[in-house]
Parts: C-alpha cells; structure tokens; sequence
C-alpha cells in the first residue's frame, strides 16, 4: 500500500486551529517575544481606566490584551481581552496593521498604541482625543470594525521620514525619525512636544507632516533614543547627555525646580542645558514614568551605576526615603545618590511605571522598588519598597521569576511585565482591567504563592505542524 505524508506549518493564531485541531496533536510551538509594552492611564475627564499590554511576536505580528475602552487593542471593538482564558493562546486576534504588512516595535501610552511597521513607517490606535494617533482628527480608532488594516492611516512624519523608535506618554507620543530627529504630536498643554507652545498637534489638517518643526535639542545635537513619562519626555543625545522637557511637578526634568519646559519660546535648543546627572558622568540608558502631572526619570551612567530624580512619595526613587529629588537646589550632579542594587550589582536595563521602577541587573535578575499596592514589585507582599534606608541593597531580593528564568527586556504601568530568556513573557502587578493575561482580574505578586514557577506565561498561540 503506497501513502504520503505532507507537512503544512500552521499559524494555529490565523486559522484558529489548537494543537487538538490537529490530525497528529502536534505539540504547539509557542511564538516568543521580540517586544512588549505596557500601558495605562486616564480619560479626557481625568478618570484611571484601561491598563493594557501589547506584543510584537516571533512572527513580527502584534497582539495586545487589557482594557479596551477606546479601542487601544486594535481589535475593531471595545472588548477587554485577558479576564478568559479563553481570549487568550490562539483566540487572541493579531492586530491588523495592513495587507502584507508585520511590525518591528510597538509602543503602549496612557490610553493608545503605536507601532513601527516592516516599512518604518508608524500606525496608531485607540484614545484620541488630543490627537495623539497623529491623524489630523480627535477621533478614536480601533474600537469599531472597519478601522484597523488598509484603513488605519499611516502618521505623516514628513516628506521622505520613516522612524526608528517610539515613546508614548499619557496623551502625547513621539518618535526618533530615520534622520535622528524628533517629533512628537498629541497633547501639550505642558510643552511635552518641545515646540515652545502649548497647541496641540494632531488635532486638525495640516497639524503633521512637515508642518511639525523637529524639536530642537541644541546645535549639532541628535537623538540616540527616547523615553517619556505621562507628561514629561527625555532623549539621550548622541553626546551621551540628557535633555528633558514637559511637565516638571515633582523634579522629573532634574532642573532643580520645578518650572515647566518646552511651553514658551526659547526654552529649547541650547538654551535647554543637559540634565546634571554628575561630574564627568555620561548617559547609557534612560527611562522615565510616572503618573497625572507627577513624574520621575531613571538613567544608567557611564560608571554602571543608577540615579534617579523626580517624584518619591512610594519610594520610587529607590534611595531609601519619600523625598522628590530635582525639584530644588543641590539636588541633581553630586547631590545624586547612587540607587544601592546590591553587592557587586549593576544595571544593565532601566524601566520606569507610574509609582514603581525596576532594573535587570548583570545577571539578567531582577530588582524593582516604588509602590507595591498591586504587588507591581513581584515581592509576594504588597509593602512599598525603597522609601526606606534598610530596604535596598542586599536587602532588597530578587524578583523569582521561575525555574530556570532570567529577564531579557521589560516594560511597566501599574503592572510589570518581562521578555523571558526562553522568549515567553510573564506579567504581575494590577490586573483591574486583565493586562496580565492571566484569564482572570486578579493581581498577582502580593502573595508568594503567587511568583515564581507558580506565576503562569502569558499564552499567545505559536506555531503548529500538521501531517496529513
């Protein structure tokens, strides 16, 4: 008797097909992580709503999960995906970004989603109200059918500019562009767009493009890379220095006060000095968060070590106590305390959410600090960590992320999350709204039952193979 066997790889995500479906049960070969995001924040009205998570997998297509209020999951509805089981693995859609088209990044802000496409060129959904989608209207996109894909504008950056990064903040969002310039559009009542205003862009026709002016950073000055809080934005230069403009409430601007930047004409450009993070220091690495109008900003020097500045009321500084830092005098430079990560410990990547902050250390563990209400912090306890001089250093442990499970990248909200080194994700922290994908609304981290191996992957579908 004469037979043949013919293999086929399915996207068990695209057909809808498990492991069950298929004739063999072929086990599922999981799709792995190239990027994640985390993102949450507050309406028009000021109201906390929607934490949620977004990914780019192994087959360059995204899927985001968490509250969906306004659409900011990309899904054609305003559906939270998470709080099943059943919405998540191969039930979770990918975001359509268009035909033939896949993603290299992908950035979460308060309330909207942006990512770089195969092409470079950027697509943004969700909230919109202050035009931070970037497509001349305040209307929302994603949160009915028919407006993602071909039909989701791409941003006008400008004629002949692609971009290379994003950073999103609460209402606004920017990007380093393929020149390393940077624009950024949506909200700026507090200069976080860096144009020596307060008009938004985004908003209306002819808002984008070249009609946006890229930021001046100072003579000669370019971008390496970018971070921002809700309303504050910081880039590293390509001298290695930092500039910060935006909202300034609580220091995060490190310019010893506390006086709004990037609102009014002439603040910009050289007049904006480099952020003092010590003498003879340089820059590697910067991350900023925070939450409303409050904010704090993270950078890792030249030296291996860890400085932060702005808003500490939770401990998210991590130098031991509750008190703001850059918002007076003596402050910033040498008034820097070095954050204590443990004996022989440095940092090798910085994250910042709204009240916690986190870094993967040398050894690819894990550190965090701040507010722990939703135990954000993974220390299975809800106690803040870091507003106290006894609770850094060696004292304060590392985060278990499981059997045999070190940290390859992160990224935090009110939650956390991290790229794993076997390319799956984990999640802790708030899951009001299931940015965890865990299936349910319960926060995980508080309870040390609820760490380590007993802390479940996010399943995301992967890849199968059929024999016939």
């Amino acid at each position: 008797m004469y037979y043949s066997k013919r293999i086929f790889f399915v996207f068990c995500g695209l057909l809808f097909l498990s492991c069950e479906d298929t004739k063999d049960n072929v086990p599922l070969e999981p799709f792995t992580i190239i990027s994640v995001a985390t993102g949450g924040g507050a309406n028009a009205l000021g109201t906390l709503t929607d934490s949620h998570t977004c990914a780019v997998l192994s087959n360059q297509k995204i899927k985001c999960w968490g509250g969906n209020s306004y659409g900011q999951l990309g899904l054609g509805d305003l559906n939270s995906r998470g709080d099943d089981l059943r919405d998540m693995g191969v039930n979770l859609p990918f975001v359509d970004i268009g035909t033939n088209h896949t993603a290299k990044s992908v950035a979460a802000g308060g309330l909207h989603t942006c990512a770089i496409l195969d092409n470079d060129t950027v697509k943004c959904w969700g909230y919109n109200n202050y035009g931070q989608l970037g497509i001349e209207n305040t209307d929302n996109k994603g949160d009915e059918a028919g407006e993602m894909g071909d039909n989701l504008p791409v941003i006008n950056l400008g004629t002949g500019r692609t971009a290379k990064k994003l950073a999103l903040g609460l209402w606004h969002s920017c990007a380093i562009l393929d020149n390393d310039t940077v624009k950024c559009w949506g909200y700026n009542l507090t200069g976080e767009l860096g144009q020596g205003d307060i008009t938004f862009r985004g908003t209306f026709a002819n808002s984008m493009g070249d009609n946006i002016t890229p930021i001046n950073l100072g003579t000669g000055r370019t971008a390496v890379s970018i971070t921002s809080g809700p309303h504050h934005v910081c880039a590293l230069l390509d001298n290695a220095t930092v500039k910060c403009w935006g909202g300034n409430s609580t220091g995060q601007l490190g310019k010893e006060n506390t006086v709004t930047i990037g609102n009014d004409p002439g603040e910009m450009g050289d007049s904006l000095t480099a952020v003092d993070i010590g003498a003879g220091r340089t820059a590697l690495a910067i991350a900023a968060g925070g939450e409303g109008t409050e904010g704090h900003t993270c950078v890792i020097r030249d030296n291996g070590t860890l400085v932060c500045w702005g808003k500490n009321f939770n401990g998210q500084l991590g130098i031991g106590d509750v008190f703001d830092r850059g918002d007076g005098a003596g402050e910033m430079g040498a008034g820097l305390a070095n954050v204590n990560l443990g004996t022989g410990r440095t940092p090798s990547t910085i994250a910042a959410g709204r009240s916690h902050s986190c870094a993967i250390l040398d050894n690819s563990a894990i550190k965090c600090w701040g507010q722990n209400t939703y135990g954000q912090l993974g220390q299975g306890h809800t106690n803040h960590l870091g507003d106290n001089a006894t609770e850094m250093g060696d004292n304060l442990t590392t985060i278990d992320l499981g059997t045999g499970y070190t940290a390859t990248s992160m990224s935090l909200a009110n939650h956390s999350c991290v790229a794993l080194n076997t390319g799956r994700l984990k999640c802790w922290g708030n899951n009001f709204t299931s940015a965890l994908g865990t299936g349910d609304r319960v926060d995980r981290g508080a309870r040390t039952s609820e760490m380590g191996d007993n802390l479940d992957l996010v399943e995301l579908g992967g890849v199968g193979v059929v024999l016939q």
